[in-house]
């Protein structure tokens, strides 16, 4: 594999502007399999600080949905109709799709995408400070891929969920030193 230097100019040149016709588009999920929502769920509202948005159930597929994200309880609207139509506003949420009966097979797993072959890499949360954060983590008993100080890049890590997708975690102040 060749690698190619991208010159930081033409990135910038190539990507100026935005087109009328996507004005109001918002990256709103990133959908990720699991295998047991329980500890799914345990672990992005318990131990992230997710909130569960929404959760759709759909009977004749055999299959969930769980939308989560970084959201005040207050601003959750109680009306279901008005509260589905509210998570689809909700910029970079969490889709959890369950198929059922995963959970209890015990060959089930999913790809991560940081094996061979190479695909989805992680998702990243940014927090007020790594090392409070990953010291949280560790106390949790979360797995780690990265701790703060290891590696050539120091102030971020990353962690993984029960599925073993990674996550980054970082601070907007600690990239600012990295990049």
């Amino acid at each position: 594999l060749t690698q190619k230097y991208i010159a930081s100019h033409k990135v910038w040149v190539q990507c100026m502007g935005v087109c009328v016709r996507v004005q109001g588009f918002v990256m709103q999920q990133t959908m990720m399999r699991v295998k047991d929502p329980v500890k799914s769920l345990d672990f992005y509202t318990r131990i992230l600080g997710m909130r569960l948005l929404q959760k759709f159930d759909f009977p004749e597929m055999k299959f969930s949905l769980f939308f989560l994200g970084f959201e005040e309880a207050e601003a959750i609207p109680a009306e279901r109709k008005e509260r589905v139509q509210w998570t689809f506003t909700r910029p970079a949420t969490i889709e959890l799709t369950h198929n059922w009966g995963t959970e209890s097979d015990d060959a089930q797993a999913y790809h991560n995408g940081n094996t061979e072959p190479r695909g989805f890499g992680h998702i990243g949360i940014s927090v007020p400070d790594v090392y409070a954060a990953c010291k949280r983590f560790e106390e949790l008993g979360v797995k780690f891929v990265k701790k703060p100080d290891d590696g050539k890049m120091k102030g971020l890590a990353f962690i993984q969920d029960p599925d073993g997708y990674w996550i980054e975690v970082l601070s907007p102040n600690g990239m600012v030193t990295i990049t």
